[in-house]
């Protein structure tokens, strides 16, 4: 709303006397500077208009007072000392009989202070309706979230009024407050001229038993999706009008999306019949399913932020999202995907019946995916099911857990003596040949078969116990690779063992 009269003359520093009563509540919208003896073809209503009175005299005062009440202004400002060294009476007495507000203007303030103050006014009144509709926006959009609903209760309350949401037959779907639905009874026939056979969206505004109305259509195509009603007790200033707009984006968004799902319904529903429909959104097998171990369904924001979204079926499975993708397309899905969380990649498959075994591959798969360490700045780990085989044994341990095996095991023989260990791997790599391993670590066969001994005591095992060899060698493997990944054959980085 623009600035009160009665907010202009209490301005520090203007030194405006009001002569007679101001309206508090009477727009300015605007300053007017005029000497004209009929000002009022220059004038829309609403100014504060401020003269001199260079051609004002009593017998003229009477009749301008007249013109000026008739054309709406807010006010009049009438400067002293200039022309004229006070108020002429005539003026005063016409300004009081016909209920014009006069203010004096003392001769130090000029004209130009007063509109710029006035201007200063109307920004921040119009600044505080940008931020009043921005805030708004954002609280409707919230609202959004939740549901049409929602959303009409939330329009109802910025308003300050009552909101309707109708289907496209004209019956209220939603109403706030709920005593609302009676409305829409009333608007029935205005509802049908907003039924165009063509076009977009169409609003009528009324006035009348139900308030100040606005209706307006939702949705794209030339047959509404509905209509969004709302009624204030006056009519809505640009701010709310904005709101309004808003609120119809946002439905309209809300009530067209079941349109752009109906291509993956027909997939999913061919499927179930063992048919494809026409234009379905079934990906082109060969297929490959990816299975994203991301937090709070991620991976769903993060493909449909991809074109290659388009060309995928995403559905949450327990602890991670499954994603169907065409095999050509598998590498460009997983893209987008690996940046919400670890990938694992099933096997190609050629038809939709296979998908539920592609799905246990690419669950597999992920179980790897997620042990694969990777740098502080890289993406999560990716793993394909045909290249599970060539990672190893190795490669199929959790970091942390092979770890803390590892330093528990060989502790005894690291506090006892470290030649211990790496004895103990030439042995293991000897096959459990002394002689062999006694000649690559350069001692005398007697010292490593003590040393073997004093080993099996220090950790309570028999070294001749195939398990126990097996447990061993994963052991020294996991500390020989702590700091790196583990994902090899054997083990050992730069190929097999060396003997120390």
């Amino acid at each position: 709303m623009p600035p009160t009269l009665g907010k202009v003359a209490a301005l520090p520093g203007l030194g405006l006397r009001p002569l007679t009563e101001v309206p508090r509540d009477a727009p300015v919208r605007w300053v007017a500077v005029s000497e004209l003896e009929d000002p009022t073809p220059f004038l829309e209503g609403g100014e504060l208009v401020l003269t001199v009175g260079m051609r004002l005299t009593p017998g003229n005062a009477g009749p301008y007072v007249t013109r000026l009440v008739e054309r709406g202004v807010a006010g009049l400002g009438f400067a002293v000392g200039v022309i004229h060294p006070s108020v002429p009476p005539e003026l005063l007495a016409a300004a009081r009989a016909q209920g014009l507000a006069l203010l004096e203007v003392p001769r130090p303030t000029p004209f130009i202070a007063v509109g710029k103050a006035v201007s200063r006014l109307l920004a921040a009144e119009e600044y505080r309706d940008v931020t009043r509709s921005f805030q708004a926006q954002r609280e409707l959009t919230r609202a959004a979230l939740k549901g049409p609903g929602t959303l009409i209760v939330r329009l109802a309350r910025e308003l300050d009024g009552w909101a309707l949401l109708l289907d496209p037959a004209g019956a209220p779907r939603h109403a706030e407050p709920s005593r609302a639905r009676r409305h829409a009874g009333h608007l029935a026939e205005e509802i049908i001229r907003l039924r165009p056979s063509g076009g977009g969206p169409v609003s009528i505004a009324l006035a009348g038993a139900d308030g100040h109305v606005v209706a307006q259509s939702i949705g794209l195509g030339g047959r509404p999706r509905g209509y969004l009603v709302v009624g204030t007790e006056e009519p809505l200033p640009p701010a709310a009008h904005t709101i309004v707009g808003a609120a119809v984006s946002l439905l309209t968004l809300q009530l067209e999306s079941p349109r752009s799902g109906r291509r993956v319904r027909a997939a999913l529903g061919g499927v179930l019949l063992g048919v494809r429909p026409p234009g379905a959104a079934l990906p082109e097998p060969p297929l490959r399913v990816l299975a994203c171990g991301d937090s709070g369904g991620a991976v769903l924001d993060a493909l449909e932020a991809d074109p290659v979204g388009e060309r995928c079926l995403a559905v949450p499975v327990g602890d991670f999202t499954a994603v169907i993708v065409p095999d050509r397309l598998a590498g460009q899905a997983a893209a987008p995907a690996r940046t919400c969380g670890p990938v694992g990649v099933s096997g190609p498959v050629p038809d939709p019946e296979s998908l539920p075994g592609a799905l246990e591959q690419a669950g597999r798969a992920l179980a790897a995916a997620r042990r694969v360490r990777e740098g502080p700045d890289s993406p999560y780990g990716l793993m394909r099911y045909e290249d599970l085989p060539g990672q190893g044994l190795l490669g199929l341990l959790r970091d942390d857990l092979a770890e803390g095996f590892a330093d528990a095991l060989l502790a005894p023989l690291r506090a006892e003596d470290p030649a211990l260990v790496a004895s103990l791997r030439a042995y293991l790599a000897a096959n459990g040949q002394g002689e062999a391993a006694a000649r690559a670590l350069g001692v005398h066969r007697h010292t490593l078969r003590a040393r073997m001994r004093k080993t099996a005591e220090l950790l309570h095992r028999d070294l001749d116990d195939p398990a126990v060899r097996a447990e061993l060698w994963v052991a020294l493997a996991v500390a020989a690779n702590r700091d790196t990944p583990i994902g090899h054959a054997g083990g050992f980085p730069g190929g097999p063992a060396g003997i120390a």
